[in-house]
């Protein structure tokens, strides 16, 4: 983000259509000029003063009045109708039938209400427990402070574990390692060196770096997301055949009173008695209590999935969830577990497959990244000999030359490598049989590590170690029970063809697997049918899975979307089942 008269000469000179500038393409020098700061960062009267220009670095929300709120549940066709039959009751002072007809009316309100509400407040504890802070330099002192409070500009400090406040063009250090999975559905962390971005959301698994804020709350990638979400209007299947329902009773007791008013008229009756016959009409034209039934109803449904540990935030989802014929179910982290898991390892040089993992485990850190923490997971039996070994030098995992390296010591002194594939090859001379053994690998929708040591100062290779993210231990058995159920399930997922191909063979979701990209090249009336007849969607962004719920309701398919991440947020809202 840019302001003032720097922002009008970027638009002047062609660098930027307007007051956005994409910060991934400009220097760090030309990044902190924009910004108008430098690596000794703002100073806090600086700092408040973008912070009453650009507001608090969050996602604005949409507040309703609880009064508003409240009464919305009193609109409508049949509300109309019985606050008709109220109105009429009481103008012709039948209380009995006035104090029923309100009973009925203000129980299905209440009801809905504080269900919704109840939800709401759940809602709201967990956003408290989930607030965040940032490390900031504030007139040249590094300070703590809430998220929020981060402002354009800003020089902060991300380590391992923090989660990004803000979009970030990293300036200084050798290399960060973020977790984008709930962001972009990715389940494998993304290297970032100096001159990249670090996006809001997104979670720094390893290494330390410093960077400058580019752009705050609705503004960021985050932001933009959430966009996209406002954009997701829909009316549920329930609202629909109420309003149906409605519309129909309406129009038939408007019917039945205007024949009556025009016999009375032509009988010279008093509109008293007619008012008398009007209200005998509308209440039977209408089932008075079938909003509070429906409310109660469904309002029990809640109660049932909140024993489940199921929070339901708008009571209709309930009928919703309960007429849907398609569901379209995010990857990494909800048919997988978003942690990722050693295969068996491929030897070769006649090493064994315990000693791929065990010189693997000599270039790692304890309490590592994701990588790490795999390798060391599946040590089993042979861990106990890491500690017969002294690690003398220790270089961490470089993006630049993508592999970790270790010097260790023994009876004998070497060293050990591990990174990617291609480049462990490089070192060591190998032939072109594991390069096979790689593509095969990633065929089955694998990621590999080689993994090499030295003899006689010479690189030799010892293996690759498969990597993927393995599905949850209920994942196999929930998607038999929902296809029991007569419901197709279709898999959407951010990552590529053959890691999609993968996982859905392991959970028996079919075969007809299409990249997403390929799928929006066809255009018309295409797009949606192999939407419709597909199992398996890969390589798909945010804007993507938004699409596809809106293809399959377009074909008349009642549709349902589950997702953990950020991308999957627009789909979510789209289908309704929130």
């Amino acid at each position: 983000m840019v302001w003032g008269l720097e922002a009008e000469k970027l638009k002047d000179d062609g660098i930027a259509g307007s007051v956005q500038v994409d910060f991934s393409k400009l220097s760090m020098d030309e990044a902190l000029k924009i910004l108008k700061t430098s690596k000794k960062g703002l100073t806090e009267d600086e700092a408040q003063k973008r912070m009453a220009e650009f507001g608090y670095n969050e996602i604005p929300e949409e507040r309703v009045n609880p009064v508003a709120r409240f009464l919305t549940y009193f609109w409508g066709p049949i509300p109309w109708m019985i606050e008709a039959a109220a109105v009429i009751s009481a103008f012709i002072r039948h209380w009995a039938d006035f104090g029923i007809i309100m009973v009925l009316l203000l129980l299905n309100g209440v009801v809905a209400f504080w269900q919704e509400n109840k939800a709401q407040n759940v809602i709201a504890l967990l956003k408290q427990k989930l607030a965040i802070n940032a490390r900031v330099l504030r007139s040249g002192e590094w300070r703590t402070i809430p998220s929020r409070e981060v402002v354009p500009g800003d020089i902060i400090k991300l380590r391992i574990g923090d989660i990004v406040p803000a979009d970030v063009k990293l300036i200084d250090g050798e290399y960060l390692s973020a977790d984008e999975s709930t962001l972009t559905g990715e389940s494998m962390p993304v290297d970032k060196k100096p001159g990249d971005i670090a996006y809001s959301g997104s979670i720094a698994v390893k290494g330390e770096m410093i960077g400058v804020v580019t752009a705050t709350g609705m503004n960021t990638f985050f932001g933009k997301t959430v966009q996209l979400v406002e954009e997701a209007k829909t009316t549920s299947s329930f609202q629909k055949m109420v309003i149906r329902v409605g519309d129909y009773l309406i129009l038939m007791a408007l019917a039945l009173v205007s024949l009556t008013f025009l016999v009375a008229i032509y009988r010279e009756e008093s509109i008293l008695e007619m008012l008398r016959f009007a209200l005998v009409l509308i209440v039977a034209a209408i089932p008075v209590a079938m909003p509070a039934v429906l409310a109660i109803t469904m309002a029990i449904g809640a109660l049932n999935l909140a024993k489940k540990e199921a929070v339901v935030t708008k009571l209709v989802a309930i009928e919703e969830l309960a007429g849907v014929d398609v569901l379209c179910s995010d990857k990494t982290g909800t048919l997988t577990k978003n942690e990722l898991t050693v295969g068996e390892p491929l030897p070769f040089n006649n090493y064994e497959k315990e000693e791929v993992i065990f010189y693997a485990a000599l270039a790692s850190e304890r309490d590592g990244d994701s990588i790490d923490n795999a390798i060391f997971s599946a040590l089993k039996e042979v861990a106990d000999r890491l500690d017969e070994y002294k690690i003398l030098e220790f270089t961490p995992f470089d993006p630049v030359i993508k592999r970790a390296e270790a010097e260790v010591s023994n009876n004998e002194t070497f060293k050990v490598t591990k990174g990617a594939p291609q480049v462990i090859l490089s070192l060591c001379n190998e032939n072109t049989e594991v390069e096979r053994a790689v593509e095969d690998l990633a065929e089955k929708g694998y990621r590999t590590l080689g993994v090499a040591r030295t003899r006689n100062d010479e690189w030799e290779f010892v293996g690759l170690i498969p990597l993927f993210d393995p599905p949850r231990d209920d994942a196999v058995k929930a998607v038999e029970t929902i296809n029991r159920l007569k419901v197709r399930i279709k898999m959407v997922t951010g990552d590529n063809t053959a890691i999609a191909k993968h996982i859905a063979r392991i959970l028996g979701l079919g075969n007809k697997i299409f990249p997403m990209k390929e799928v929006l090249r066809l255009g018309g009336e295409e797009v949606g049918k192999i939407i419709e007849e597909s199992d398996v969607f890969s390589e798909v962004l945010p804007e993507h899975k938004y699409r596809i719920v809106e293809h399959l309701q377009k074909r008349g398919h009642l549709v349902a979307m589950t997702g953990d991440g950020v991308n999957d947020a627009p789909a979510l809202k789209k289908q309704i089942v929130v």
